[in-house]
């Protein structure tokens, strides 16, 4: 019988090259608050920012109305040009142009890719925690330390070069916002630095690659049964949750107590709000019951007398 051979195809995008001296126009590429430091950073350096790029406007909070991103807030108070379509970068031209793109949540194509270079800010130690959620990540998991990478914007989420990075420890009491600002603080000179004198290195990512799933309701209800550590560390990434009397209650913030309870368990011991865990128990400090605005653990147990039938269970 006749033989076949089958020959398989691996196409590779070329990517427009990233400069080696100063870049001569910035597309900004970004939407949310943590996106808008660096984008003043730039135009205070005197970078030239030829467009903005950024989501398009939304309801924020109750009604019908709808109001700007905080990228396109910032970029129309000093004068930039806004646009909600990332393919508007190919209608430019390329010369001396380098892309910056600071937690834009949408996939930039291959095309665009190949016309104009782009890099990232991305706050963790790649490859670990390639993906959406990497400083809530980092934090659910007791990392000791994560970093800030400049990196080359790759067809894979997250899998670019590194271009410069700078190491930062997690602090016991560091939030998902507490740490995820400090980070962007030590972006910003690598990112002046980059633009300011090019790219002078491209380092491969090396490691296991783990991956930063976005954060679900099932990452933040808290199970009692867990150790207390683990729970202060839901609480610590924002809007942990558990329930009470079949009403979903928030847990803002807290600390660590060495003292033992039945898991689930309400102790009110010395003016404290403690609640049993799988190990220890957790003082709950600042929480919010359904349907009520934030008050202290105290205010909320005193309101509510506890007594030795007040448990936390299943919705």
């Amino acid at each position: 019988s006749q033989r076949r051979t089958v020959v398989s195809a691996t196409f590779v995008t070329v990517r427009a090259p990233l400069p080696r001296e100063r870049a001569k126009r910035i597309v900004y590429v970004g939407t949310p608050q943590i996106a808008v430091a660096p984008l003043r950073a730039l135009v205070a350096a005197g970078f030239d920012i030829a467009l903005v790029i950024t989501g398009v406007d939304k309801r924020r909070g109750r009604g019908s109305t709808v109001s700007p991103c905080p990228v396109k807030e910032a970029a129309i108070e000093m004068g930039l040009v806004v646009s909600h379509d990332i393919n508007d970068v190919l209608s430019l031209d390329a010369d001396g142009v380098l892309g910056v793109v600071v937690a834009f949540g949408s996939i930039i194509s291959d095309q665009i890719l190949q016309h104009v270079p782009m890099i990232n800010i991305h706050y963790s130690a790649l490859p670990r925690w390639r993906g959406a959620a990497p400083v809530e990540r980092a934090i659910l998991a007791g990392d000791s330390t994560t970093a800030v990478c400049i990196i080359r914007v790759a067809e894979q989420l997250d899998a670019g070069e590194i271009l410069a990075s700078a190491a930062c420890p997690i602090d016991d009491n560091d939030t998902a916002d507490s740490l995820r600002n400090r980070l962007g603080e030590l972006s910003l000179p690598l990112l002046i630095d980059v633009c300011t004198h090019g790219v002078s290195s491209e380092q491969p990512q090396e490691g296991e690659v783990v991956v930063a799933k976005k954060i679900v309701a099932q990452d933040l209800n808290i199970d009692w049964q867990t150790d207390a550590q683990y729970i202060l560390r839901q609480v610590r990434i924002g809007n942990a949750f558990t329930f009470l009397d079949g009403k979903r209650f928030k847990v803002h913030e807290a600390r660590v107590n060495s003292q033992t309870y039945p898991p689930a368990s309400i102790v009110q011991d010395q003016e404290r709000v403690l609640v049993g865990a799988g190990t220890g128990s957790v003082e709950l400090l600042s929480v919010q019951p359904e349907g009520k605005p934030r008050l202290s653990a105290r205010d909320w147990a005193n309101g509510l007398r506890l007594n030795q039938q007040h448990v936390f269970g299943e919705g």
